[in-house]
């Protein structure tokens, strides 16, 4: 209510309580204000309460939901259910314009208002995760590959006789799809093993760029976020090649905005040498449903070419769903979820090792990736040669996900290329292994469950001799998931 309205008020209640009312009201005001005046994520969490309100107040905002709103047009905000209008709450429709996913809309101060905060708080989020000389960003409403496949195609504007990405092997689909999605001809450059850790053939990168020609090459798509034992390449270095040959340079952070080692290989290579974009989820970052990433960068006018390509409005959901989170997590409630994940990938770390060695294996050595964790099936293999997938297929029956077991061999053709090997970032790993992650958001519940529950499984393989007669069987399509994405 406004001052008028309180006012009122006071002539049906005690005017002392309608003030008391009237204060508690200019709590939550505060708090939007401040938001509406620096653009940033508050640093502690809102309340439910404070969330709603200024939700509610967007709507209002909105031309659908103006009262006596008489609409003629072919889209007008009209929803058919009352549980979906209650569900995006009443922010029906969407952001951006035909022409701009960051344009205003003329129907929709409020929900363009939204699109603009959200931006605004999540920019604000990246610089405090890291990135600190970050110039821009846009959360766009799809995955990290289609996001990929955006940036890749507003270069092509800028290159227009570009047609190879260099891109360093990292073993997922969507990212490898991404570059031929857009129309381009990716090189994969295999890694090269150090230790137990594959990294970046700086010398071969290289090679390529001389061999295509640098006009032929539309940029270098990096990776930070990636499995075990696989490490994130050599940003700094690939940054500087990229600039010393005038190349555009992509970055998939897809999970990388909750490591500050991620984020601090990003910044350090946009100090040192080139990157022109990078791209990260919204759902493994920061815990929202799947379908919304950001595409962020360090100069403002590409970003905004970036958001030019998109065609038409988007829908406004991810940028609700992330809005809403940061605005009750708060800087504070952010970070403390980024140090209780660090916490507990040393108690992963920790866990798997001490397993490992009651089994005869060993925790791979992966400094170098500060989310995920290898741990190998030698002895595994020696029992069986089906005896890792089975372990794949007992780990998903019994209800643990996100482990991913990897055996030797396998070859996948994903559009047209062959991978040997695949799902180990490299033709010929030495040894089978088994993945965890410490993502954001786990807990010390899911290490020690997940540990007992692995114990289990081995224990069991070894007592069958390598094939587990009593469990259960899975379908192809959920072994694929056990075995790798």
């Amino acid at each position: 209510m406004n001052s008028d309205n309180f006012n009122l008020s006071e002539k049906i209640v005690s005017p002392s309580y309608i003030r008391q009312g009237s204060q508690a009201r200019r709590g939550h005001e505060q708090l939007i204000r401040q938001l509406l005046e620096q653009g940033k994520c508050p640093e502690e969490g809102w309340s439910e309460s404070t969330v709603e309100l200024f939700l509610n107040e967007l709507a209002v905002m909105d031309s659908n939901n103006f009262l006596g709103n008489c609409g003629v047009g072919e889209r007008e905000g009209r929803v058919a259910s009352s549980l979906v209008a209650r569900r995006h709450y009443r922010l029906i429709h969407g952001i951006g314009r035909s022409g701009d996913i960051a344009a205003i809309q003329p129907k929709a101060a409020g929900s363009s208002l939204l699109n603009k905060l959200t931006n605004s708080v999540v920019l604000d989020v990246l610089k405090l995760a890291g990135v600190r000389s970050v110039a821009s960003c846009f959360v766009v409403p799809m995955a990290t590959g289609m996001s990929l496949t955006l940036c890749f195609l507003t270069l092509r504007h800028r290159r227009p006789k570009a047609r190879y990405i260099i891109w360093p092997r990292i073993d997922q689909k969507s990212c490898f799809k991404s570059m031929i999605t857009a129309g381009f001809e990716p090189v994969v450059v295999e890694n090269v093993l150090e230790g137990d850790e594959l990294r970046t053939d700086l010398e071969a990168v290289e090679r390529k760029i001389e061999e295509l020609g640098a006009e032929n090459i539309l940029c270098v798509h990096s990776t930070t976020s990636c499995f075990a034992p696989r490490v994130p390449d050599r940003l700094e270095e690939l940054s500087c090649l990229c600039s010393k040959h005038d190349i555009p340079h992509i970055v998939n952070n897809a999970y990388g905005v909750q490591s500050s080692k991620c984020m601090h290989l990003i910044q350090q290579g946009a100090r040192v040498g080139r990157i022109d974009a990078f791209v990260q989820s919204l759902d493994k970052n920061f815990m929202v449903p799947v379908g919304g990433a950001i595409i962020a960068g360090f100069d403002e006018s590409f970003i905004q070419e970036i958001s030019k390509m998109y065609p038409g409005r988007a829908s406004a959901s991810p940028s609700l769903d992330v809005l809403i989170t940061l605005l009750t997590l708060g800087v504070s409630g952010y970070k403390k979820y980024l140090s209780e994940r660090k916490e507990i990938y040393s108690f992963l770390a920790e866990q798997l090792k001490s397993l490992a060695s009651a089994h005869g294996e060993r925790l791979l050595h992966t400094p170098h990736n500060p989310i995920s964790l290898a741990m190998s099936l030698d002895g595994l293999q020696a029992n069986s040669d089906k005896a890792v997938t089975q372990l794949g297929s007992m780990l998903f029956t019994r209800q643990v996900s996100g482990a991913r077991v990897i055996p030797l061999g396998k070859e996948q053709t994903v559009s047209g290329h062959t991978f040997r090997g695949f799902m180990s970032h490299s033709d010929s790993y030495p040894c089978p292994y088994l993945n965890a992650a410490s993502a954001v958001g786990i807990t010390r519940e899911d290490v020690t469950v997940c540990i007992k529950r692995l114990d289990k499984c081995l224990k069991t393989l070894k007592k069958e001799g390598g094939t587990a007669k009593n469990s259960s069987p899975v379908s192809s399509s959920n072994q694929e998931v056990s075995i790798g994405e």
